[in-house]
Order: C-alpha cells, then structure tokens, then sequence
C-alpha cells in the first residue's frame, strides 16, 4: 500500500510551489468559514483553481493569439520545409532554421509560444497534488481540526502499539513515525487524514475511552471532505472497493463519475481548442506533425481518465474545475478572435520587425564606424624622412660591430646574399 509522505513534501522545485498553494488554500478556508461559514476543502480547491486560470489568463490569451497566427503563417512554414525536403546537410539545416524564424519574427510570434502555459501548469498540478494528497501538511486550519484528539491520543498508555494496529487494521495509507513529539504528533494526523471510513471505527475501537471527541472529530473531517457525499481524500478506486463490500451503489457511481467527467471535460477542452493546418506544401495532412497531434489530442483524455481512479478525488476535482474553466475561457477567446482583424495585428508585427532590423542596421553603422576610428593611426603612412633616418642609423651601427660577433655574422649572411642576387 502506498504511504503518504510524513507531513509536507520536500522537492526543490515542487516542494515550495506546494507550501505557497498551502498559504492559498489555507487564506482561501478561512475566508470561506468567516464570511459564509464554509468549511470545506472542495470548494477551496475550485476557488483555487478559478484564481490560478485567471492569473494566467494572459499567458492564455497569447497562446491562442500564437494559435491563430500560426494558422495564417502556416503556409509559408510549410514552403520552407518543402523546400528543404531532400535536404539534410547542415548548411541546409541552418537555412531552413533561419528563414523558418524570419517568418516567426515577421509575424511577431515565438515558437515557444504555446509551450510556456504547460510548463506553469505541470509543476502546479503535482504541487496541488501533494497538498490534497495530505492537506493537514499545508493547510494549518485543517490540522487543527485533528490537535484535540492527537492530544489525548498521545497521552494514552501504548498509544504507539494502539496506533499502529490502527494503521493495519484500518487501511490507512500512512506511515508513522514516534521519534520525536513533533514527527509523532504529524505522523498521526497523516494517519487519521488518510482513515477511510471503516477506519474511524478500528479508531474508536483501539482508544475506547476516546469515543465522543473520536466522533466529534470524525464528523468534522467528513464535512470538511465531503463532495456530494463523497470523500474526497479517497481515491476512486478505494472508493468503488468500499461501495462494493458495503453494497453502496450510490458510493460507486459518484465515484466512477469523477474520472468520467475529467475525461468529458479533457475531450470538451480539445474540441473547442483552434486547430492549426499541419499539412505540408504537397497538400499531405497525414504528415508527423498531425499524426503527433492526433494521438497526443486521443491519449491526454485517456490518460487523465485513468490517472483520476488512483489519485484523491480532490485532484480529480482539480483536474475537472480546470478543464471547465478552460473550455469556458476556450469559448471567449474563440468569439473574440473570430471578430479579430488578423490582418492589421500581423501589419503591426510587421511594422516592429522593420524597426527592429532598422535599429540593428543602424548599431552595425555605428560599430563600423567606431572601428575606422581605431584603425585610423594604423592605415596612416610613416613619414619617409623618418624612415631614411632609422635605416642610416641602423646601417652605420652595423658596420661597427664586433669581431666574432652575432651582429658581424649576420653581416656577412647579409652581403652573402647581396652579391648572389645580383
């Protein structure tokens, strides 16, 4: 069975990302349960969601823009690629890169485009992940919903014995750890977090003089994960097994009906996406590309479809409020292009890239220019009086030289010469 991490998850790059969406969540449960008296984790998690899309909103509105401009530019991308089809050298290669990002740069778009809002959001859902999959860790509010009772259990004579047959016999998917106060304080509220329902009742049957502040608490923690009657701190999966075994039919369709919205909602979020003509300049619409895209627009539904069934519903309910969110963004920016002038945003585009090259053009003049300025002293001719001056010098220092000396040697090397060039 697979073990919750004790207390917050400790990655570099996740790790942190997990305790700031921790702050958030924790903000956003006690602004629900001071102004409207709401407590539940649920709700946190689609207002969370709605605020992470709305801030990326802009990031959005430039991948569709990019989506939109790449359909228009796509013809002229594909000429090049035609014409250095049979081409593989790398002089060739080079070109063709380089023509390829002059389109790019006429239509003011990067490649990378479309790229950026995946890369904020991949690291976002695995931090989301690790909180839901132990929000006691981050979520402050939550935790002390479990401080009472962790508080009596310890104080219990063998409560490690207690708790561990708690963990076996309860099905709790956590580990516990008693080698301090604090990590034996933690290592229990992953445990009781992690207590499917039957659990609370192994619970209340080890530590029987706790019964009453066991409900209590149990009745807080059910309200606080509930989700139309269903736990989100439970998988699908774990879910399903434990409507089968207790005959709650109604448990295993609201289970299997988590995934199965993520994966409606996934295909609904590919169908409303713009769609860009991949095919290339001999009118070829099977080529890598859409083949690429073809399989990546079938596998994502499937794959979030079954990744639903084993994690928490609270990540599939993440999941789901952003595909929503999305498609309903999807739907905006589709009417809002749909009325856009493509034409006088590419003009404008356009009109930058000159002004750039002009820029460029002009730092190049003032570059060269700067270097005549050095090289002037260099290109200037010796003054010929000077000149004959330091080769008489030179000459009568050449005839006193030494006997036996390097200076004489190289003056007979010197008329050696002189007398057979003539």
């Amino acid at each position: 069975m697979a073990e919750i991490v004790l207390t917050q998850y400790s990655g570099k790059i996740v790790g942190p990302i997990a305790r700031l969406i921790g702050y958030i969540m924790n903000s956003l449960y006690m602004f629900l349960n001071d102004v409207f008296g709401i407590q539940n984790i649920a709700v946190c998690i689609v207002l969370f969601t709605f605020i992470i899309y709305f801030l990326m909103m802009p990031l959005t509105y430039k991948q569709q823009k990019f989506s939109k401009l790449t359909q228009v530019m796509q013809p002229e991308i594909n000429a090049i690629r035609e014409k250095y089809k049979n081409k593989k050298d790398q002089v060739s290669m080079q070109k063709m890169n380089e023509e390829t990002q002059m389109v790019y740069e006429k239509y003011g778009v990067s490649p990378m485009g479309s790229c950026v809002q995946m890369l904020i959001n991949f690291p976002i859902f695995i931090a989301m992940y690790q909180v839901i999959r132990n929000v006691p860790a981050y979520v402050d509010s939550v935790k002390d919903i479990y401080l009472g009772l962790v508080d009596k259990i310890v104080n219990v004579n063998g409560f490690q014995s207690l708790m561990e047959k708690v963990v076996e016999d309860g099905n709790a998917a956590a580990s516990l750890n008693f080698e301090t106060a604090a990590t034996t304080s933690n290592s229990i509220i992953d445990v009781l977090y992690a207590l499917p329902s039957a659990g609370w009742d192994v619970l209340r049957d080890n530590f029987s003089g706790l019964a009453d502040v066991i409900t209590s608490t149990e009745t807080a923690v059910q309200h606080m994960n509930n989700f139309f009657g269903i736990n989100i701190a439970n998988s699908p999966i774990n879910l399903i097994s434990s409507g089968w075994k207790e005959k709650d039919f109604i448990l295993i369709i609201g289970a299997i009906l988590i995934p199965l919205f993520s994966y409606l909602s996934q295909v609904l979020n590919i169908k409303l996406m713009p769609t860009t003509n991949t095919a290339n300049a001999s009118g070829d619409n099977n080529d890598a590309m859409a083949r690429q895209m073809k399989t990546m627009n079938t596998m994502m539904p499937l794959l979030s479809l079954l990744m639903v069934f084993s994690v928490p519903v609270g990540a599939g309910i993440y999941w789901i409020a952003g595909s929503v969110i999305r498609s309903i963004q999807q739907v905006a920016f589709n009417r809002h292009f749909k009325n856009l002038d493509l034409d006088a945003i590419i003009e404008k585009n356009k009109e930058k890239v000159k002004k750039k090259k002009e820029k460029q053009g002009i730092r190049e003049n003032q570059i060269a220019n700067a270097a005549r300025m050095n090289t002037k002293k260099i290109s200037e001719p010796v003054d010929t009086e000077k000149k004959e001056e330091i080769l008489r010098k030179t000459a009568e220092y050449a005839k006193s030289a030494r006997k036996g000396s390097l200076l004489e040697r190289a003056n007979m090397v010197k008329d050696f010469n002189e007398r057979n060039n003539k």
